[in-house]
Parts: structure tokens; C-alpha cells; sequence
């Protein structure tokens, strides 16, 4: 599935990733190339996508350039859950290999299938998001993501497999067994997400395990935003390079980019997967460098193209060149998703502002949660924060100058006050899998 350029001299150029130094003419035609076939397999195989396309007077003869991709209808999630469970599958099942599928805690899940090209390809960008960041067949990798429907698990895990490392598929929990894994098998890098990993950082601790003295050395994480913030307390608490890896299950999973050893914004292997980043309210295209809500097609794909998928992930495509040489594009790296905001009095907020808060407060483990709830009409926020040992003290007027610190820190940010509770240490649920920042209890309210 990679299209392999002869002869390109580009720094940190590795065979698996090839595809990642293409002439950007050489790479318009391949995406011109591919987006005419997804659409065509799209129209002639998806009744959704038919229905859609006429009702958009576009005929699918008429593609000629890129240009016309603007033209082209947009999908969204609701649409897969419209016609779950196999409403948009564009092959028949003798083709289908695997399926993945959302948790579907917010209603019926997220169904995604995949044809054998289909893995193949997926393999092929985990390897080169992997690559992206240092690895090689040398590594010994400790994959923590949850194996099963989800897609983290099976992604990091072939990606791995197929760049040459050894793969420990230790999956999600058992946290006390995974750090002894990852002592006695000489782990040197690990995939999970990251507030999985702050939660290994605070078990070490506990069982007397210093992880900057393993030859751990790269972690890769995604799953969730993040901020700079957390990716440097992960650097500093465990000697490691933290790398930020992104995906969804409606494109493909993980890997659909992935920061370099640059650390400056994450490459889209856009080879097959075509990046647009639009304004959320007028859906219009915006030119690069602008920030906005990124877009998807799946060049690619052959079970379930996705054409011009609206992600809600906030973001804006970079227009420098990065120093590793490589050609395709890179987005900002993701620190919200515009279905994550909420509103406090009239005030946008997202989560990761908090934690950025937090963080810019006092070095502790960030650890928190966002509670909201209502009374009389009134919408409240109460931001909990966990102390490590150090911090904590039965000094009231020390946890009263804390609490300060920690308010103001919010309000400088968000723009309005918000109550902060100071929470012993451990008392806020760890996760194994997705923090859950946000517990919205509005509705039990009213």
C-alpha cells in the first residue's frame, strides 16, 4: 500500500516510512488518485453515501481535483449510529476480517470493520507512527492499551509487531504486574494513554520503583488530549520522551498520526488519510495555519470509507517545514474536542484548560476531576483536586493558601471563579483506560 520514492535523501529517513518524504505534487496525485476511487466505492456501495451525494447534485464522474473535495457532503458520528450495525459497510461480509467497535456508553456503540488491505494499511501507519518517534525492531515494547473491541490494543500492538519489536501485550490494569513486567523484561518504550501512565508513575512510586532508572526510554500516548504540561511532568517523573499518537475508530484507529522525535505537532499520514480543518459553524474550509475542527476521508479504506469525517477535534494544520524531513503535513497537536466543552455561565470551557491551570499552579500529579451540577437554574463548577503526600498537611492555613493558589490559577485562564476542593491523596479513581474528567451531574439537578 506505500508508494516508495527512489533515491530520497531526507534526515531520519527509515524504509518503513518511505511514503513520509513523497514530493507534495507526487503526493496530490496519489490522494487525487484515491479520493476519486473512495468516492466511486462510496456511491456505488453505501446507500447512505448514494443518497447523500445525489442529494448534492455531485456526480461522481465529475471529480477532476482536489478543489472539487469541498463539494463533497460531510459525515458525521450520529451517522454511524443511524445505521448501526452495518449500514455503511461497503463490501459483504466474506470480505470483512475484523470488526472494532466503541464502548457505546453514550448510546449504541461506534461499529468499524476492516477488509485484510484494510489492516494492511493500518499496520503500515502504526509502523510509521512508531518509527515517527524512534522505534525499531530493537525496542522491547509493553503495549498497555486495552486489547478487544477497542482499537488501541490491536493497533499499537501489529504496528509494533510489524516494525520488528518485541511486543509484551500486557492490555490495561493489573497495575502492580505491569511494573514488574516492565523491570524484569527490560521494557524500553511503553503505548497506553497517558493518564494510564501517571497512574504507573504513582504505583512506582509507591512499590519503591524508580522508573528513570529502567532502560524505558519512549512512551507513546494518545487516546485522550493532553497537554504540554502533563508531557512534562511524564519526561521529568519517569526519564522518558513522551510522544503524542492520534487516532479514531471511525477513521481507522490509532494512527492516523503521529508526533516525530521533534515533538512539534503530529504528521497525518495523509497518503491515506486526506486532512481538511473547517469552521465548526459555517463549514467552511480554512486555509492552513488557521485553527478549527479537523476533517477526515479515508483514501484508503475499503470496508467503511469515510468521507469527510467531522472529527470535533480542535486543531489547525502547521505550515512549516519540520526539521525530520519529513513531507506530509502536520496538525497542532489536539488539546480539545469541541464536543467536550461545556458552559459555565455563559463561559466556554474545556478541560484541558484546567488541567494547564493546575499544572501552572503547583507541580503535583494532575489528578482531578470537573464536577458540575445546577441548583435553582444556576449552573456550578467545583474543580477537585488530588494532593500528593508532599503537598498535603494538616495546617489549615496552608491548605487555605493552596486552595487560593489553585483558584486564581483557574480564573486567570477560564476568566471565571470556580470552587476548589482539595482532596487527600489517592482519593480520586485512577483509570486503566480514559480518564474521565468531567462528571456531569447537571441533569440529576434539575
Amino acid at each position: 500500500m506505500s508508494t516508495v520514492i527512489k533515491g530520497v535523501p531526507a534526515p531520519g529517513y527509515n524504509p518503513v516510512s518511505a511514503s513520509d518524504y513523497i514530493p507534495l505534487e507526487k503526493m496530490r496525485e496519489i490522494q487525487l488518485e484515491r479520493f476519486i476511487k473512495v468516492v466511486k466505492n462510496a456511491y456505488e456501495n453505501v446507500p447512505l453515501y448514494r443518497q447523500r451525494l445525489d442529494e448534492a447534485d455531485f456526480d461522481i464522474h465529475s471529480f477532476k481535483s482536489l478543489d472539487d473535495v469541498k463539494r463533497l457532503p460531510f459525515t458525521v458520528k450520529a451517522d454511524l449510529r443511524d445505521t448501526y450495525p452495518y449500514g455503511l459497510f461497503a463490501r459483504p461480509f466474506k470480505d470483512i476480517v475484523r470488526l472494532h467497535a466503541s464502548s457505546g456508553t453514550t448510546g449504541k456503540p461506534i461499529v468499524v470493520a476492516y477488509t485484510k488491505e484494510d489492516l494492511a494499511v493500518w499496520q503500515q501507519t502504526m509502523c510509521r507512527s512508531l518509527a515517527a518517534v524512534g522505534m525499531s525492531k530493537e525496542d522491547i515494547v509493553q503495549n498497555s492499551y486495552g486489547y478487544g473491541l477497542f482499537t488501541g490494543g490491536l493497533g499499537a500492538h501489529y504496528g509494533a509487531e510489524g516494525l520488528g519489536a518485541t511486543v509484551i501485550p500486557t492490555s490495561g490494569g493489573n497495575t502492580a504486574r505491569q511494573l514488574m513486567l516492565m523491570r524484569d523484561f527490560g521494557v524500553t518504550a511503553i503505548t497506553c494513554t497517558p493518564s494510564y501512565f501517571i497512574h504507573l508513575i504513582d504505583e512506582a512510586g509507591k512499590m519503591g520503583i524508580d522508573l528513570r532508572s529502567l532502560p524505558i526510554r519512549r512512551g507513546v500516548f494518545g487516546a485522550e488530549p493532553w497537554t504540554e504540561g502533563m508531557r512534562r511532568y511524564i519526561e521529568e517523573a519517569a526519564g522518558i520522551k513522551a510522544f503524542d499518537i492520534y487516532g479514531l475508530s471511525e477513521i481507522t484507529g490509532p494512527g492516523v498520526g503521529c508526533e516525530c522525535e521533534c515533538q512539534n505537532g503530529l504528521h497525518i499520514f495523509e497518503d491515506h488519510y486526506y486532512p481538511e480543518i473547517i469552521d465548526p459553524e459555517t463549514l467552511e474550509v480554512l486555509p492552513d495555519g488557521e485553527e478549527g475542527e479537523l476533517v477526515l476521508t479515508t483514501l484508503s479504506k475499503e470496508a467503511i470509507p469515510m468521507i469527510r469525517y467531522r472529527t470535533r477535534d480542535i486543531t489547525s494544520i502547521m505550515t512549516e517545514k519540520c526539521p525530520c524531513g519529513r513531507t506530509i503535513r502536520k496538525i497542532a497537536r489536539i488539546g480539545r474536542r469541541s464536543d467536550d466543552m461545556f458552559i459555565i455561565r455563559g463561559v466556554n470551557v474545556f478541560p484541558s484548560q484546567i488541567e494547564t491551570a493546575i499544572l501552572n499552579a503547583e507541580k503535583c500529579l494532575p489528578n482531578y476531576q470537573i464536577v458540575l451540577t445546577r441548583t435553582k437554574g444556576l449552573d456550578n463548577m467545583e474543580v477537585q483536586i488530588e494532593l500528593t503526600p508532599e503537598m498535603f498537611s494538616d495546617k489549615v492555613s496552608a491548605m487555605e493558601d493552596l486552595n487560593i493558589k489553585f483558584s486564581k490559577a483557574i480564573e486567570k485562564i477560564i476568566n471565571i471563579r470556580a470552587a476548589v476542593r482539595l482532596m487527600p491523596p489517592n482519593s480520586i479513581p485512577r483509570s486503566e483506560g480514559k480518564a474521565k474528567r468531567v462528571v456531569d451531574k447537571r441533569e440529576l439537578d434539575k
